[in-house]
Parts: structure tokens; C-alpha cells; sequence
């Protein structure tokens, strides 16, 4: 992989030794995937656990959006400003140092909750660190696929689909533990179990990737000054102004964001205190979304190159959307919104391999990070008013008329891939690998022929 500023060793053949992992070594691939499982069941028992930590403490809906939106903004901080430095200190480092910075975080909470010293301020305060450090975590791992899946000798679409898919399967395990740990022994519980995910993540990642060259430092560019960090910068924000479809994706992705953090924070949880028979009831909706989700990543993943992107995308944010925000309004039971969360399962899968795929197809190797930093900080911008903003309206108007008036919101939002052309972008042929960091330089600087997409749409924000 190329680097901001450099060049890392090539990787696209075989090497040995600390030069890299030689052609056919599924290893690193095996490791990130695992990491990644480990860590998103751990993103689904902080989903679940932390909304009905702060119910349980504070009996206030308003003050369960409070401390999403102390978990998110810092997200969205982060990631704005982290894609220049993920490549300098090393993806694999910034990985191990993310996770274990969140561990310690989250740990602190039922510690805190257990001595009787947890305040209200200090738990917001602590979401937060949590926040700001998980980011670049998991950007330094993503971006990463494309040269891990070469060496494993995997096509991209396959290995995003299989990305996609094991994030799926984890945050389906994930939410049925959590609900069945919630409803026996308590939120608290949960935080510590994440906790342990995140130091069980930051331990793979440590011992599978030392070696390989993309997951290091890069050493041989520019010196990271304050002016050499906001040309970086800048260069990563300019790509994305510059290429229609991905300003697109990014927007459209931005607000469906916004609304699935209210949903997940605020919405659902409230909806299974109040109507559902409790957080066990929460588990299996999520659980079965979750499970659904990876049947079409997996369906994606074997079928869905033979298909057009656009309209596979379109279909799939339109069945993940809004429909379970209405059947929530509209029933008071379990099993209505059971089959209507399974239907956007299989919606949703198939969102995130056409994305990666075409990020990955279409963002010059140089300016990965850069890009990725800045379409991740795009499309997290209503993110941290989600939770806060549902949390406001259900105390105000009720959550019937919360729950119509943001699944409105999102139909809107979701026809936008048919009603502007840019979109049509999205099914061009990719344009030839840049063969050097200069010519992806030269690209970042001009029209882009192709442009690239945004990262992880809604259904499942970033880890929070």
C-alpha cells in the first residue's frame, strides 16, 4: 500500500521474512477478520448495554441521547483529523493502541458504578474517550483489505463481502448475548464483557500483522510538520468535494447515519421498555437483523457481482430503512417488527460490499487513508445530534410520532440514488491501478475519471 507522501514496500508479489507475507498467505487477512469479529460483538454489547445502562441510571430518555452523543461527536472529531497520521504511526499500532485506550475506558464505568463514585458527567465523559479513539482504530484496519486480500490471494468484492459478513455474524452474537446478559445481570455486566473484547482485539492484531509492510509506519516520506499535516489533510477532503458521486454517497450517507444512531440510542430501546417486555426482547430484534445481514453480505458476496450496483444498493436501503420505523409506530408486539427488521437484514447486507468494493476500486492507494478519514467524517456529521435529537422528540411529541416523522425522513433520503445522475457513476468500470504514488498524487489533483464511494452506510453505525 502507498502512503500519504511515500511509497511502503510493494506487496503485490511474493517476499519473505519482515518484507511482507508472500502471495497465498491468508493469514493477516484471517487476523484482521478475526480482530474485527472480536471487536464488533463487542460494539453490539456497548450498543445495546450502554442505552439501557443510562435508563437504568437515569430513567430519562433525554439523558440516554445525552451520553450517545458524548460517545459519537468525538467520532466524528477523529476522524475528520486522523487520516494523516494513521499511515505515519503505523495502521497496526494505531490499531493495538485504540482498542486498548478503549478497553481501559470502558472498564472504568461499572468499576466506577460498583464503588458508588459514577456521576452522571463522568460516564458522558467517558463514552467520549471511547469515542475519540475507536476511529482510527478501525479506519487503520479497513484500510488495509485491499493489499491483505491480494496476499491471500482473494478477489476485493469477495473480501469485502466476507468483511461485511463477519461483521454481521459478530454483531448478530453479539446482541443476543447482550440482551440475555442485560436482562439476568444487569447493563454493567455487558460494559466489562466489551471491555475484554477490545483488549482480546488489540492482542490479534498485535501478534498477526507485525511484519507486514502496509500495516507499519510509513518511513520513507516527508516529515510530518504542521504544514505537511493540513496539505494531507486537505488533499483528502479535496478528492471527495471534487468527485460527485462520492460527495453524493457521503451526504445521503450522513443522514441516514443520523437517524439509525437515534434509532439504536434511543428509539428502539425505548420501544422495548415500553411495549416489547424488555432488553431480551431488544437482543433477538437485533440479533436477527444481524443474522439476516450476513445471509446478504454472504448472498452478495457469491451472486451480486452479476448485477448492477446501483439498483442493488437503492433496493437495499430502501428495504432497510423506513419500513421499520413504521411497523414500530404501528405495533406494540414483538413478532410484526421481528419480520420487518429480518426483510432489512437482507437489505442492509448488501450495502457495505458495494461500497468498499468501489472505495477501494476507485481511491488512488496513496490517498486511501486521507479519504477515507474524510468520507468517514462526512458521513458521521449527524451522527452525534441523532441520539440526543430522538432522545428530545420522545420526551416532547411521544415515540409514535417520533419514530412516523424519522422513518419519513429516511424514505427521503433513500431515493436519492434515483433521482440524481451522478449516481450512475456507481456502475462505470473502474479506472487502471496507479502504478506509483506519484500518479495517484497527480490523480488526487485532478477531476477524478471514476468518482470513489463513501465507507460503511447506515443500518449499523461505527462502533459507538
Amino acid at each position: 500500500m502507498t502512503a500519504p507522501g511515500g511509497h511502503h514496500a510493494d506487496t503485490a508479489g511474493k517476499a519473505t521474512g519482515k518484507e511482507g507475507a508472500a502471495q497465498g498467505d491468508r493469514v493477516p487477512l484471517a487476523t484482521v477478520l478475526a480482530a474485527n469479529a472480536v471487536s464488533i460483538t463487542g460494539n453490539s454489547l456497548t450498543l445495546i448495554g450502554v442505552p439501557w445502562f443510562a435508563l437504568d441510571t437515569t430513567g430519562s430518555p433525554g439523558k440516554a441521547g445525552l451520553v450517545a452523543f458524548c460517545a459519537a461527536l468525538p467520532v466524528l472529531v477523529s476522524a475528520i483529523a486522523g487520516g494523516p497520521v494513521v499511515d505515519r504511526l503505523g495502521r497496526r499500532r494505531v490499531s493495538i493502541a485504540s482498542d486498548l485506550v478503549c478497553a481501559l475506558a470502558l472498564a472504568t464505568i461499572p468499576l466506577l458504578h460498583h464503588a458508588g463514585l459514577l456521576e452522571f458527567w463522568m460516564l458522558c465523559a467517558l463514552m467520549a474517550v471511547n469515542g475519540l479513539f475507536h476511529a482510527p482504530g478501525e479506519m487503520a484496519r479497513g484500510v488495509l483489505l485491499p493489499d491483505l486480500a491480494r496476499h491471500a490471494g482473494t478477489s476485493l468484492p469477495r473480501a469485502a463481502s466476507l468483511y461485511d459478513a463477519v461483521s454481521r455474524g459478530a454483531r448478530m452474537t453479539g446482541a443476543a448475548i447482550a440482551g440475555l446478559l442485560i436482562a439476568f445481570m444487569g447493563s454493567d455486566t455487558v460494559l466489562v464483557l466489551d471491555a475484554a473484547t477490545f483488549a482480546a482485539s488489540a492482542l490479534l492484531v498485535a501478534g498477526g500483522l507485525r511484519g507486514v509492510p502496509s500495516a507499519e509506519p510509513l518511513r520513507d516520506g516527508p516529515r510530518l510538520s504542521p504544514a505537511r499535516y493540513r496539505a494531507d489533510l486537505r488533499e483528502g477532503y479535496a478528492f471527495v468535494l471534487r468527485a460527485r458521486l462520492l460527495l453524493g454517497i457521503t451526504v445521503m450517507v450522513m443522514v441516514t447515519n443520523g437517524l439509525n444512531q437515534s434509532w439504536s440510542a434511543v428509539l428502539l430501546p425505548v420501544h422495548a421498555r415500553e411495549e416489547l417486555g424488555g432488553p431480551a426482547a431488544q437482543g433477538l430484534l437485533v440479533s436477527v437483523f444481524g443474522g439476516c445481514a450476513l445471509a446478504g453480505a454472504l448472498l452478495y458476496g457469491a451472486v451480486g457481482e452479476r448485477f448492477p450496483r446501483r439498483a442493488v444498493f437503492t433496493a437495499g436501503f430502501l428495504i432497510g430503512g423506513t419500513p421499520q420505523y413504521v411497523v414500530a409506530a404501528l405495533t406494540d408486539t414483538t413478532a410484526p417488527l421481528l419480520v420487518t427488521l429480518a426483510a432489512a437484514g437482507f437489505g442492509v447486507g448488501v450495502l457495505n460490499p458495494i461500497l468498499t468494493t468501489v472505495m477501494y476500486e476507485q481511491v488512488p492507494d496513496a490517498l486511501r487513508s486521507r479519504v477515507m478519514g474524510a468520507t468517514t467524517a462526512g458521513v458521521l456529521l449527524t451522527t452525534p445530534l441523532g441520539g440526543v435529537a430522538a432522545g428530545l422528540l420522545v420526551e416532547r411529541v411521544g415515540l409514535t410520532t417520533t419514530l412516523l416523522g424519522i422513518g419519513g425522513l429516511y424514505l427521503l433520503a433513500t431515493l436519492s440514488p434515483l433521482v440524481f445522475p451522478a449516481w450512475r457513476a456507481m456502475d462505470a468500470e473502474p479506472p487502471e491501478p496507479m502504478a506509483d504514488g506519484g500518479a495517484a498524487e497527480r490523480l488526487s489533483r485532478t477531476e477524478p475519471s471514476t468518482p470513489a464511494p463513501a465507507p460503511t452506510p447506515g443500518g449499523t453505525p461505527p462502533r459507538h
